[in-house]
């Protein structure tokens, strides 16, 4: 089940619905991965803006919206502008060490590969 969106929210995954391949999926792509990782360090939801992607704005909004649709993030209006937060607690409950995992693994491959 999703929960059902208004004017002003959007739709998300609830925790029960959230799917493995769905997930993978999401976080398989680099540019939502670098969203992920910038959204880890993060001590507050951070507006869409904030991000410095090498991509368009299209792109962008099309990014979060598979994270967000795959349950890896929330998206929230603080007035006007979209704010995102991951989803930490849902993934570990119901794939235990996956995030963090992938959170080490591709911190790992930076420091091997470059950012490049």
């Amino acid at each position: 089940m999703t929960t059902a969106p208004t004017a002003r929210t959007l739709p998300h995954p609830e925790r029960e619905a959230l799917r493995l391949e769905a997930v993978l999926h999401a976080l398989a792509d680099p540019v939502r991965l670098r969203v992920v990782r910038e959204l880890a360090v993060s001590e507050e939801k951070l507006p869409c803006s904030s991000f410095d992607l090498p991509v368009t704005k299209s792109t962008t909004t099309h990014h979060f919206r598979v994270l967000r649709e795959s349950g890896v993030i929330r998206q929230t209006y603080r007035g006007t502008a979209k704010v995102s937060e991951l989803r930490r607690t849902d993934l570990e409950a119901v794939f235990p060490g996956l995030l963090d995992s992938v959170l080490h693994s591709a911190a790992r491959q930076e420091r091997r590969l470059g950012s490049g």
